[in-house]
């Protein structure tokens, strides 16, 4: 049987007087290994692609994270030096993108800054900073040259009883790596909160009544994916939705 195809979004770098559409190979492995799935990164060229019939040809969509930040034009309120960098190229490309899948019931699993996309996509709102609000924990990663230490399990969190993250890893509470400065705020349209931090930060959501499978995550799974069972859960309940998808689309 042949493979599903899944989308990746993508950011945009300056590299030596040109700019690079790119997605980190985590992600992209991933894909491959937890979801047995054969990843396309997109390119974030905003309005000069035609969503639809990108969408036409894939069977999932995996928005990912990155250093950039969503830029809170899109919710309502100013960019600051602080709250940067930013990635307009990106924000005119997977904001729409997700929008779209979501209609279309085409599989999502967003992570991270993919998440907050998300959220802002479906109308919600983002908190930046949250590390400097009261109450709140600080979930940056720890400062490392090492990318083990940087996504080190850091943290519990708690997934609502009866939901579908609970319903795809099996359990209620587990623990999870933490790189972020942003958290969602307003909820976007249709959005429910899967999972929450101690400290009450949004963890994960899923969307109400939607007509595919949509989850998203604010941890980084992708990372531990070979060894950490939550991480495989995950990518493979993805990898399995975009089979069905693809059946379906198919007719197969």
């Amino acid at each position: 049987m042949t493979k599903p195809l899944v989308l990746v979004t993508a950011d945009v770098k300056a590299f030596e007087g040109y700019n690079w559409h790119a997605a980190t190979s985590t992600y992209l492995q991933a894909v491959v290994s937890g979801s047995n799935a054969i990843p396309m990164i997109l390119p974030s060229l905003g309005a000069e692609l035609d969503l639809d019939a990108v969408l036409d040809q894939v069977d999932g969509v995996l928005a990912t994270g990155s250093r950039s930040n969503v830029n809170p034009q899109f919710y309502g309120e100013d960019p600051t030096e602080e709250n940067g960098p930013y990635d307009p190229d990106r924000d005119s490309t997977t904001l729409p993108l997700l929008k779209r899948a979501v209609e279309r019931g085409v599989p999502v699993f967003a992570i991270c800054r993919g998440m907050q996309e998300l959220n802002v996509a479906l109308g919600g709102t983002l908190l930046t900073e949250i590390q400097a609000l009261e109450g709140r924990n600080d979930h940056r990663a720890p400062t490392s040259d090492r990318q083990e230490e940087r996504f080190r399990i850091a943290h519990p969190v708690e997934a609502r009883s009866g939901g579908c993250l609970a319903d795809v890893l099996g359990v209620d509470a587990f623990d999870v790596n933490s790189l972020h400065r942003q958290a969602v705020g307003a909820l976007g349209a249709g959005l429910v909160v899967e999972a929450r931090a101690e400290d009450g930060t949004i963890e994960a959501v899923s969307l109400k009544d939607s007509p595919g499978y949509m989850l998203a995550t604010q941890w980084h799974p992708e990372y531990w994916v070979t060894t950490d069972g939550p991480s495989k859960k995950l990518f493979k309940a993805f990898g399995d939705a975009a089979r069905a998808y693809r059946e379906k689309r198919l007719g197969l």
